[in-house]
């Protein structure tokens, strides 16, 4: 994963456009083609490592190319920054259009994520259509391939609803496939079968490439999102088997700067100090640093629960902002340390970061247990659920016994626990809470959330790009946009 944008550029430019046409038909610019390109397993395999290096993306303050995709880089904003969790330092530009709740069609980071993950399908698809040339890796590979493929298309169903559903590399003339928003329970159909192979494929051999556990935990979310509670369940069980070896981390702190530890089931891994594996969404974080004046600052709600319920947690979750009073800023994946709290310096360049970003890690699979028990039992005392909830809090040093667990509880817990690592609208949505807690949050700060805003706007450029029907442009708009 390292080297990922290292073996994995040449090959993209291969087979990618410049971005004048949909993400996920892109036409060629050069004689090679997948057609005679695959021919060896190692060859295939480029192709892989390509396919996460779509998913780490471009740091954009080492390319400023504006038609570049940037990948998980950008998904704070989509995320984090639609919720109760954070906001911009200064209100200012496109960022603030996520913590008002007034997104436009036209925001750049939107159309950015959307291509993004696209381009990520893309990737996939073309490996899909070339297992021929895999040799004894054929399953290995497959079962990579559909674990990204899904991951994207879970973000993607979740964030637009209807979306544009493509198993396979398309012709640049292919128009309707690439433009023809598709029913969210076909989708998730795709998504799970993708899961289902890749969990049988794959092993536990890797951290940042799809593994077993990952498909698996990650199914599990997208069957407690359906809730299929029991289903989960049974796969969230598999992961906390201890033979498979992963444990919460003794230190809350060492999750996030130890890499590669126990606790780590999928995380997107970056380097310190390379142009082409570099992040600067670390950068982007702190006030001042990088292209903006700050981003995905702590809300005044947030720092509130995590002093109430984040036990030890807190202190590496936020600290105000060295610089500039009452300014809160997120301490996970800082890369140019704290000594205060013991953070070492990641990167000599914050904007040049080499923090891991972590998709999935163990407690957030405890959580989704005592979440699956709850939901299929409605009972608040299950004893399973129960030793499940009561790791996590015994971590954060808060070891008085826990006897029930209500849904806000296990809420508000998910809350504190993975804060700012881009769970807590997902987790407001899939639990049902995130009407009427963000429209509390928005009287309650001036802002203009509404119901259509659970879904972002399809980018106008991708409806500028789709053909037309007798209604009109073929890719349709979400309603309130």
């Amino acid at each position: 994963m390292k080297q990922i944008k290292f073996l994995g550029m040449c090959l993209v430019m291969l087979f990618l456009s410049s971005c004048e046409d949909t993400f996920l038909s892109p036409e060629l610019n050069s004689g090679i083609s997948s057609e005679n390109y695959f021919t060896s397993e190692a060859e295939v395999e480029t192709a892989v490592i390509n396919m996460y290096d779509g998913i780490q993306g471009v740091n954009a303050l080492k390319n400023t190319r504006a038609d570049l995709n940037h990948g998980i880089q950008v998904e704070f904003y989509v995320t984090e920054m639609r919720s109760d969790n954070t906001r911009t330092k200064s209100q200012e530009g496109e960022a603030s259009q996520f913590e008002f709740f007034n997104v436009e069609p036209t925001n750049g980071i939107v159309d950015d994520y959307y291509r993004s993950y696209y381009n990520v399908i893309f990737r996939a698809n073309l490996i899909l259509d070339n297992l021929e040339a895999a040799g004894n890796s054929k399953a290995q590979f497959e079962g990579e391939a559909k674990f990204v493929r899904a991951y994207a298309y879970f973000n993607l169903v979740r964030l637009f609803g209807d979306v544009p559903l493509v198993d396979r590399v398309l012709s640049p003339l292919d128009k309707v496939t690439s433009f023809t928003r598709i029913a969210t329970d076909k989708v998730y159909n795709l998504i799970i079968s993708d899961l289902e192979t890749a969990i049988i494929n794959l092993d536990d051999s890797f951290k940042d490439r799809a593994s077993k556990a990952a498909a698996e935990g990650m199914l599990a979310k997208v069957f407690l999102t359906l809730k299929r509670y029991g289903e989960a369940q049974n796969l969230l069980e598999s992961i906390m088997d201890p033979a498979r070896g992963f444990a919460l981390e003794s230190d809350f702190k060492d999750i996030f700067y130890n890499e590669g530890n126990d606790e780590i089931i999928f995380s997107i891994g970056f380097v310190e100090g390379s142009n082409d594996d570099s992040q600067n969404f670390s950068a982007e974080w702190l006030n001042a640093v990088g292209r903006t004046s700050g981003v995905n600052y702590v809300t005044e709600d947030a720092r509130t629960v995590l002093d109430a319920l984040g036990g030890n947690r807190a202190a590496f979750s936020y600290r105000l902002d060295p610089t500039q009073a009452l300014q809160y800023q997120v301490v996970k994946y800082l890369p140019n340390g704290d000594t205060s709290l013991g953070i070492p310096v990641t990167s000599s360049d914050p904007t040049s970061a080499g923090n891991d970003w972590i998709v999935l890690r163990y407690a957030d699979v405890l959580l989704m247990h005592v979440e699956a028990i709850l939901g299929a039992s409605n009972s608040t005392t299950n004893a399973n659920a129960i030793s499940s909830f009561q790791q996590i809090r015994n971590r954060a040093g808060l070891t008085t016994p826990v006897t029930a667990i209500t849904k806000q509880e296990l809420l508000d817990e998910r809350r504190v626990e993975l804060a700012f690592e881009n769970h807590r609208f997902f987790d407001l949505v899939r639990m049902g809470e995130a009407l009427e807690v963000l429209t509390t949050f928005s009287s309650t700060n001036g802002l203009q959330f509404t119901g259509t805003d659970l879904l972002l706007p399809i980018p106008q450029r991708e409806i500028n790009l789709s053909p037309e029907d007798a209604s009109g442009k073929l890719l349709k708009q979400n309603p309130g946009y």
